[in-house]
């Protein structure tokens, strides 16, 4: 196959590429690097072509469409941090990107593969979250809100071009996903609290850390992207993967300083205080996977604690100036 992942620099971009090239997929990668990273793939590049540019460069979409057999459509502005402190970026980035990638593979009719988010779901009081469950979303005024709104808006125009043009287009929710290669820079919880903790510093909870989530290993998540993108008599459909380990952030807080063996404590902070007045939460956020478990036969295999021994191998690697030194040429 010949495949074109955009944003496939970035932390699931980047294990994305690196399934599809093992498996002998000739791969082109369209990515600004406005948040992927270049050594995600740097490893790769004997084996992918890369772009740097936007998928908001209609030409360029067009350009790479054209020669490939199929499409995941990734890039998009992610991280509460930054959807807080952009939000215009959160909303051209993730609509008009989406919509560029939507006419050029129509334009061509090859197939395309969208990522989504459980942050569609929104603020309902839900504990379990079905693909086919309504969402609750904050008001205009609260911009924490851009993000899921973009990403619904980027759904139903998948789904419009599914049902008005018969596009081959499935969408994915994805509900946490983290492993290797994942930063905490734009807010992204589990290599945040790892990295605090390895260097001793207390570990940040918002609110009162009895919000749970569920993570999934980025190990168990690409074969199921994939897996979903081969199932051709798959088309307008969406599908949550993720993990239904549920556990609080306090507890995973503390289940992060047990396995690095920090000295660090909790330090509890307000959500006004981390974000600004009026920020929302949700209290839970877990996925049923009775859809995707009967298309595809996805079932998470990497258990918590292993998902964060991995992230706590890969934080220390960053980490340590002299392996960083030990793998340049």
């Amino acid at each position: 196959m010949r495949a074109l992942v955009t944003g496939g620099a970035g932390f699931i971009g980047s294990h994305l590429c690196e399934a599809l090239a093992a498996r002998g997929d000739t791969v082109w990668v369209l990515d600004d690097l406005s948040t992927g990273r270049f050594e995600n793939i740097e490893h790769l590049t004997d084996r992918i072509t890369c772009v740097i540019d936007s998928t908001l460069n209609q030409e360029t979409v067009r350009e790479l469409v054209r020669d490939v057999d199929v499409v995941y459509h990734l890039a998009a502005t992610v991280g509460v941090q930054l959807v807080v402190s952009q939000p215009v970026q959160t909303i051209v980035n993730n609509i008009q990107g989406t919509e560029t990638v939507l006419e050029e593979t129509c334009r061509y009719r090859k197939r395309l593969l969208i990522t989504s988010t459980s942050e569609v779901y929104g603020k309902s009081m839900k504990e379990v979250f079905a693909e086919e469950d309504d969402s609750v979303i904050g008001p205009t005024s609260r911009h924490r809100w851009s993000y899921a709104a973009s990403k619904a808006i980027d759904e139903y125009l998948a789904m419009a071009y599914w049902l008005e043009k018969r596009h081959p287009v499935v969408i994915t929710r994805l509900f946490n996903t983290v492993g290797p290669r994942q930063t905490g820079r734009y807010g992204m919880v589990i290599p945040t609290f790892v990295t605090q903790a390895i260097r001793n510093e207390p570990l940040t909870v918002y609110g009162d850390g009895k919000q749970s989530r569920c993570f999934a290993y980025v190990g168990d998540v690409v074969p199921a992207i994939i897996a979903l993108m081969d199932q051709r008599d798959i088309c307008g459909d969406v599908f949550n993967i993720g993990n239904d380990e549920s556990v609080s952030m306090e507890e995973l807080a503390r289940r992060i300083i047990a396995r690095t063996g920090s000295a660090s404590t909790l330090r509890y902070v307000s959500y006004d205080e981390a974000y600004g007045p009026g920020y929302d939460d949700m209290r839970h956020r877990r996925p049923c996977l009775k859809k995707v478990r009967a298309a595809i036969g996805y079932q998470p295999k990497t258990s918590l604690d292993a998902i964060l021994d991995a992230v706590i191998a890969d934080v220390r690697r960053r980490m340590d100036p002299n392996a960083a030194r030990a793998s340049c040429p």
